[in-house]
């Protein structure tokens, strides 16, 4: 049995050398954005929002204050953060906040919603990247929640994929972290084409954005 194996992959091994390499795929595509970072932003939340996600742009001394208004409009009042939130987006929100200590699935499910940051935002298809990061916390709490309260800051704002996977390089190849691509509450189809949201990550969006300092 052994040799036999032996055999077989000694001839795939034979039969890979003696492939020629494929030619380089041609790098076309946009890879940069020139617009300003106004116009990106303003871009991001209309995609944002076209993806039936709630945007709400405040200063950003103004985060906790529209942390608080999105629970309340909600009717939420416990939700988890990520263990590396600032503490200036939840101060004196009146919120019952629980860390994420490692809390489990079941924990998670009883909880309103949760508040998270980002990695990076991209204009082009209102699309936001988390990494793990400790703002971010773990990919469950972007995923158990019925509701997710996410803070995009000004600065993290790109205008295409490209840009934002160059931003990201360093968390994916050097700490090996998971990304995690959100385009909106959770939702899927049936062949009817009916939508049902919440079935694979939470039913409610509410992404705040910081605006550029004036």
């Amino acid at each position: 049995m052994s040799e036999a194996r032996d055999q077989i992959l000694a001839r795939v091994r034979g039969a890979i050398a003696q492939t020629p390499r494929p030619a380089a795929a041609p790098r076309a595509y946009r890879r940069a954005d020139p617009r300003g970072q106004a116009e990106l932003i303003e871009q991001f939340c209309e995609r944002v929002g076209d993806y039936r996600a709630e945007v709400q742009r405040v200063r950003a001394d103004r985060v906790a204050d529209a942390i608080r208004t999105a629970a309340q409009r909600h009717r939420a009042q416990r939700l988890a953060v990520a263990p590396g939130l600032p503490q200036r987006w939840t101060a004196g929100c009146g919120l019952q906040l629980v860390p994420d200590d490692g809390l489990a699935v079941r924990e998670l499910d009883t909880l309103d919603g949760v508040i998270s940051g980002a990695s990076v935002a991209i204009a082009e298809t209102g699309t936001i990247v988390l990494s793990g990061a400790p703002h971010e916390g773990r990919r469950l709490l972007s995923l158990v929640p019925d509701l997710h309260i996410c803070v995009v800051e000004h600065q993290q704002v790109v205008g295409l994929l490209p840009q934002a996977l160059e931003r990201l390089h360093g968390a994916v190849s050097d700490e090996r972290r998971p990304l995690t691509f959100i385009s909106g509450p959770s939702a899927t189809s049936d062949i009817e084409l009916q939508r049902v949201e919440g079935v694979h990550g939470p039913r409610r969006l509410v992404v705040i954005v910081t605006q550029e300092p004036s």
